[in-house]
């Protein structure tokens, strides 16, 4: 993709990786504009990057993604890129009581959101680049979060279809594969030994100059490389016996 001269939709665009993008994309010349359910989480970044567009949504809701679709459409028809970051990881047994409906709850946002929307933008004519953001997780999984690692593999493998889908329409599907990062997923302080999200946002902004469609992180690329037993050793050292 071009770097430059963008409009981009970033979903969960004001905190973790979804800022670290913004700020970045800011940064090369592009319009920016986020969305989050948070609307203290949007002020905040629209304090700091006073340039960019931000918008109320909870992505959960399918009426809430076909009213910021239509508001695209009326004030913003020019977008030509859509970020697919939001998540949410719950940490769970599947033996907890509450545990189908916290499931739903990350299914709608993991699955149902980034399905929906591509949907819907694949309707604006000027739509040229779609980013969907995965996980390492989706090629081994940590069991403490079962539909969060599922969900990333389905996300994995929709894109790769969907690359192949779009091919006639030159429409451009990037696959962005964070290992875990220094953000808030899954709670505070759940991650704070990670690396931070600026060095995978530098690495993963390397790759994309050079024209990849599959970026990679450290473990992230790690976990594309292995074979089988690579994966397998890989689930064993997360899941421990």
């Amino acid at each position: 993709m071009k770097l430059s001269g963008n409009k981009i939709l970033i979903t969960g665009g004001a905190t973790g990786i979804g800022s670290g993008l913004a700020e970045r994309f800011i940064e090369e010349n592009n319009t920016v504009i986020i969305c989050g359910r948070r609307e203290s989480a949007l002020k905040a970044a629209a304090g700091k990057f006073p340039s960019i567009i931000t918008r109320t949504c909870d992505l959960s809701i399918a009426g809430e993604r076909d009213d910021l679709f239509h508001w695209i459409v009326n004030e913003h028809n020019d977008l030509n890129v859509l970020v697919n970051n939001a998540g949410i990881q719950q940490w769970m047994s599947v033996t907890d009581n509450n545990f189908f409906q916290r499931a739903k709850d990350e299914i709608s946002i993991n699955i149902e959101a980034p399905l929906h929307l591509t949907s819907l933008f694949l309707n604006l004519n000027s739509l040229d680049t779609i980013i969907n953001v995965t996980s390492g997780l989706a090629f081994s999984p940590l069991a403490k979060v079962p539909v969060y690692c599922a969900s990333k593999a389905f996300l994995r493998s929709f894109s790769l279809s969907l690359r192949y889908m779009l091919r006639s329409k030159e429409i451009e599907v990037i696959e962005l594969i964070p290992p875990a990062l220094n953000t808030d997923l899954g709670g505070k302080g759940i991650h704070d030994e990670f690396p931070p999200v600026n060095d995978f946002i530098e690495s993963s902004f390397e790759q994309l100059k050079q024209g990849k469609s599959t970026i990679t992180y450290g473990y992230s690329d790690a976990m594309i490389k292995a074979d089988p037993e690579g994966l397998q050793k890989a689930f064993a050292r997360m899941n421990p016996a």
